[in-house]
């Protein structure tokens, strides 16, 4: 009884482990240390790692803006019919009265409130005039997509639409997926999925008509831009292989890029018709109401932070490894020993930190302990500056070390080891120099100093 009892309860655990490591990797990565005090031979030190933000609700700290500035609904107030019942037209927008106001920022509110709260545009009153609405989301600060972009309309989905990206803060703008519910009709692309796509089409901008079909059923009010599915790609569908997309985001610019954004921009083209003609008797059937976007992803930081401050308006990076600016983009003024570099992912799982060394070291760099990036002296253990021996002594050290080795090292070594003809060659050396200090607690430690400057 007890054998069988433990063996269910393994496998419960067994369970248990897999389903948490089956859903660990769905904020794909946990690079939230920038450094860590560690031992070595020389002390305490620092050991330097890669780091970036938690992934966050970005819709959080953005600036909204459509266009043009007066579409929204309800100035002057307007009365719509359902699109699946022209003959109920019991919804009113008026924007002088708070519960029957549909502002923009009701696309970005509390969900799961009743009624449901959501952005409305003005009715297709101007048929056949396309009602075409821009709604431009905006960070200043670039992002990167973590999980996939979400819309979920009150209305019917539009059955033409374009998502849009910036990488330059609005000043140009590259498709990222086109919606309709005929591609080839309204935009002359074959339609596909992102099912269709592999590790070599990944970039590929495509058309899909699975998200402009339907109107009427709960289930289909949202459309999507499938971020996961991509990075399924290389980390495979339970995104479990998370080393092979890092390994590609590293070593390929092109598909970083392709997830990160400054700008996003909905481009609302066509409206849900739920027919193949539009009734021009009744046009107060046709608009745009969207309830809910989520975008979900972190500050871009080159990995050289793990947390972003949002102040006065804007995001930015609390930068480590001696960098700085918006992004941590550059080292800091009296850190540039050496180019600036942005950080690695690999190797898994501290990557490399790559920090910025201070510019007066010279040619010469010390390696971080463990190898993730190089030190900045000022944080390791403190060291004797200097100032402490004249630089005329150390030169005349080091000639008197090379004539003490060529003239003593047949009879010390001989007689007394290699150990102990050191220290009397030290001995010899400072006590000629005046290099020894009151409180050395042997000839040796004054010798070491001087030798290692």
């Amino acid at each position: 009884m007890r054998f069988h009892l433990a063996l269910t309860l393994q496998a419960l655990w067994a369970g248990v482990c897999q389903a948490a490591m089956q859903h660990y990797p769905a904020a794909w990565g946990h690079y939230d240390v920038c450094k860590s005090q560690v031992y070595s031979d020389e002390g305490l030190t620092w050991d330097y790692m890669a780091c970036q933000p938690e992934a966050a609700d970005m819709t959080q700290y953005l600036k909204v803006t459509l266009d043009p500035p007066n579409i929204t609904c309800g100035d002057p107030p307007e009365t719509y019919c359902a699109l699946e019942n022209p003959y109920m037209c019991n919804n009113e927008c008026d924007a002088t009265t708070d519960e029957l106001a549909h502002p923009p920022e009701l696309m970005f509110d509390t969900e799961g409130r009743n009624p449901t709260t959501f952005w409305q545009s003005t009715s297709w009153k101007k048929y056949p005039k396309a009602l075409l609405v821009n709604i431009t989301l905006s960070w200043n600060k670039t992002i990167e997509l973590t999980d996939d972009i979400v819309l979920t309309f009150e209305s019917g989905r539009p059955e033409q639409m374009v998502l849009e990206k910036s990488l330059d803060y609005g000043r140009s703008w590259q498709p990222y997926q086109f919606y309709a519910t005929d591609c080839l009709d309204a935009f002359t692309m074959e339609p596909k999925t992102v099912q269709d796509l592999t590790q070599h089409t990944l970039l590929d901008i495509i058309c899909t008509e699975d998200y402009s079909r339907g109107y009427v059923w709960k289930n289909d009010k949202t459309v999507r831009f499938e971020i996961k599915d991509r990075f399924a790609l290389f980390a495979g569908p339970r995104l479990h292989n998370m080393a092979s997309l890092y390994g590609q985001l590293d070593t390929t610019k092109n598909l970083r890029d392709f997830f990160t954004i400054t700008d996003l921009r909905i481009r609302l083209l066509r409206p849900a018709t739920g027919a193949t003609m539009v009734d021009e008797n009744n046009l107060s059937r046709y608009f745009y109401a969207i309830s809910d976007i989520k975008v979900q992803g972190r500050c871009k930081c080159n990995l050289h932070a793990n947390s972003c401050v949002y102040d006065k308006e804007k995001l930015s990076c609390e930068c480590e490894h001696n960098t700085t600016g918006p992004d941590c983009g550059r080292c800091k003024k009296s850190y540039q020993g050496r180019a600036w570099s942005a950080g690695s992912y690999l190797p898994i799982p501290k990557g490399t930190a790559n920090t910025c060394i201070p510019s007066n070291i010279g040619p010469v760099i010390r390696q971080n302990v463990s190898s993730l990036g190089v030190a900045n002296r000022k944080e390791v253990a403190p060291q004797v500056a200097l100032s402490t021996a004249p630089s005329v002594h150390v030169a005349n050290s080091k000639r008197a070390l090379t004539r003490c080795q060529s003239t003593v090292i047949p009879h010390l070594y001989l007689s007394t080891g290699l150990m102990e003809f050191t220290v009397r060659c030290a001995s010899r050396i400072h006590s000629s120099l005046g290099l020894f200090s009151k409180h050395a607690e042997s000839p040796l430690e004054p010798f070491l100093f001087a030798a290692n400057v």
